[in-house]
């Protein structure tokens, strides 16, 4: 394993971008019509508020403990301190499975939107993988992306956050010339009916804002490379949170007074369609869908770092084998652990949509129980370590703390059989049930060949970290 160190070198806004383009990727643009459809524009828009609400009681849950311990891992320390090594086996193995699930699909998404701006570009059927025919060249196109972004990602941190904030500043630029279309071109008439099938219609969508929101807990995984006072990392991870509650509230509200429900209802890009309408010109829509693919790559630059961080944190503490643990001589960056989680997206586009889209759904469960592992975690130390310096401490913790819990295990709950939005059996559980089995092995694994190893591991990094220094 390398002896070499993380380096702090992320700004302010580093790491703003880097959260904030993880929780907006290319959901805004394709469904923003169907939750006016949904809900009604003031309906969609309630449930986010709603939703957001929820998502930033548990990001502070995370501020605290982000602020409280920055090391690279993020709930991989947290739970480990709270819960021991098993809780944080657990809440790490989790939320991997989240992050390498989102970037797989990534290297979907990208020549799924590609496929907007230049149709028919398909050529060359190589099979057919749950319904969806893998052409040649729409696999090359994700397989090349997925090269591109591993790349980058091993260049160093600097080279991602670089990426992170052009890219998410062509978004705010695109979303920003969209509302401002709106709020002078649109008509307030387009969004009759102001709701749709009452708390019913609500729930439809709010059931869908959890997953828009996954993506500031990228921030606790580079805790490490965040040059910022450690309350600043806390009050950034909140404000990241609130940008973007604050960007799908204004987006549905922009979709609702470009067109009416009905054109959005029958649209299959109505974000793209709505920027046509505004400004009159298929220009205008094909610019909203470069944005979109900015969406694609802020999110899949963000959760490959993270999920790099996440694995080389549990390889570090003797969790994972070791290769996994080391540090590029030359970026710092966890190299092997970049290639592992990158070499999967590159072969993702070779299975086809359809099984990706049940890989997502499954690491989406896993990401809402790492959370849940966080705000017992929280609580936790709440109790047992009261005077455990706190850089930032969050008002009404124990309330803050259990309404987060209720919240996230509520989430949870969404996945289970008897709910809407429930995994489909039997291909998504069995990804659950493969991950939990291949967890177990390496949990086995690590107490048998590094008994008591990972608690003296993390013990003294935490011991090294001067929590209270800034």
């Amino acid at each position: 394993m390398s002896e070499g160190k993380f380096v702090r070198v992320l700004g302010a806004p580093d790491v703003i971008a880097l959260a904030f383009g993880a929780m907006v990727g290319w959901g805004w643009v394709v469904l923003a019509g169907s939750w006016v459809v949904s809900a009604g524009a003031v309906g969609a828009m309630l449930a986010f508020a709603i939703g957001g609400f929820a998502v930033i009681l548990i990001g502070l849950t995370y501020a605290e403990l982000a602020a409280a311990m920055p090391l690279t891992g993020g709930e991989h320390v947290y739970s480990h301190r709270a819960l021991g090594m098993g809780g944080s086996f657990f809440c790490t193995w989790a939320i991997i499975l989240g992050y390498i699930s989102v970037v797989a699909f990534e290297a979907v998404a990208l020549p799924t939107v590609v496929e907007h701006l230049f149709p028919n570009y398909k050529v060359g059927l190589l099979w057919n993988v749950a319904g969806w025919d893998v052409y040649f060249t729409w696999a090359m196109v994700g397989c090349l992306g997925a090269v591109a972004m591993t790349w980058i990602n091993i260049r160093g941190i600097e080279t991602c956050a670089l990426l992170q904030k052009v890219v998410t500043l062509l978004i705010l630029l695109v979303g920003i010339m969209l509302i401002t279309g709106a709020l002078f071109n649109g008509e307030t008439a387009n969004m009759e009916p102001l709701f749709v099938g009452g708390a019913g219609g609500v729930m439809a969508v709010l059931i869908m804002t959890p997953f828009m929101f996954v993506g500031f807990d990228v921030i606790p995984q580079a805790a490490e490379e965040i040059n910022l006072p450690h309350k600043t990392i806390g009050t950034i991870l909140i404000v990241s949170v609130m940008m973007a509650v604050a960007w799908y509230i204004l987006i549905i509200l922009a979709v609702a007074l470009a067109m009416p429900s009905a054109d959005s209802g029958a649209s299959s890009l109505a974000t793209a369609d709505a920027m046509t309408t505004l400004f009159g010109g298929g220009w205008a829509g094909k610019l909203l869908v470069i944005a979109g693919i900015g969406g694609i790559i802020t999110s899949w630059n963000a959760f490959l770092v993270g999920g790099s961080r996440a694995v080389y944190a549990m390889a570090h503490a003797k969790m994972l084998p070791a290769f996994l643990g080391k540090l590029h001589p030359v970026y710092n960056t966890p190299v092997n652990a970049i290639l592992m989680v990158g070499s999967l997206s590159v072969i993702a586009p070779f299975f086809g949509r359809k099984s990706l889209v049940w890989l997502v759904d499954a690491g989406g469960l896993g990401i809402v129980v790492a959370y849940a592992t966080v705000t017992v975690s929280f609580l936790l130390l709440r109790k047992n370590e009261p005077d455990m310096p706190r850089p930032f401490k969050v008002p009404y913790g124990n309330t803050v703390g259990w309404v987060a819990l209720a919240l996230s295990l509520g989430i949870i709950l969404l996945y289970m059989p008897f709910s809407p939005a429930a995994l489909v059996w039997p291909y998504e559980w069995a990804i659950v049930g493969g991950w939990a089995i291949l967890g177990f092995l390496f949990y086995v694994w690590s107490r048998m060949t590094h008994a008591g190893e990972p608690d003296r591991i993390l013990a003294a990094q935490l011991n090294a970290e001067p929590a209270a220094a800034q």
